[in-house]
């Protein structure tokens, strides 16, 4: 008996088939990344920088979909390859701030209504083409009312989830959809309730 050679327990881990896929087989992938590898990551780190970004939330007006103080992941990407759709949330430059303010204001709403759309608020409901939408997402039934008002090409309508407390559409119309910086992908930290 030689001790030399390999132990059965050994040729029956490198020859049986299920166990070929192992890493172990080749300890290569504990080697640290070469050039190639860091630049694809250098290549990753620079695009996630270009088409997202965290933004903090800093008021209610989204409950209870989004709370104040939650950091959400916007993307920017999406809308240069299709257009802003109903129930997208998105962030976006407020319309009524003028070209010589220096500090730009973001808000974040969702979309209730598109281009060619009618959109009215009555008797605590939404109205869509003089139909009441079912929005199980909202905080509660909207106190205010609003006259008929048609989206034109080009704009979007939106409104916060938390209605009453809400400074969008409802106050100063349809929204340039050329104002929307990105969409909501997810809440990335939400701090606990103290």
């Amino acid at each position: 008996m030689s001790f030399m050679k390999p132990s059965a327990l050994y040729m029956f881990l490198t020859t049986y088939v299920s166990f070929r896929w192992m890493p172990c087989q080749s300890w290569g992938f504990l080697r640290w990344p070469g050039l190639d590898g860091f630049l694809r990551l250098l290549v990753v780190v620079l695009l996630w920088s270009m088409f997202s970004e965290i933004r903090y939330i800093t008021s209610n007006s989204m409950h209870p979909t989004l709370r104040e103080h939650d950091r959400v992941i916007i993307e920017k990407a999406s809308y240069y390859i299709r257009s802003p759709a109903v129930h997208d949330i998105v962030t976006f430059r407020d319309p009524t701030q003028q070209l010589g303010d220096k500090e730009e204001i973001v808000f974040i709403k969702r979309i209730v209504a598109k281009a060619g759309d009618f959109v009215q608020v009555n008797g605590g409901c939404l109205y869509v083409n003089g139909i009441a939408q079912n929005e199980d997402f909202i905080a509660g039934c909207p106190r205010y009312e609003s006259n008929l008002t048609y989206v034109p090409k080009g704009h979007v309508y939106v409104l916060g989830d938390n209605r009453n407390k809400s400074y969008d559409s409802h106050d100063w119309g349809p929204l340039p959809v050329k104002n929307i910086v990105g969409r909501y992908v997810m809440c990335c930290y939400r701090p606990s309730e103290s």
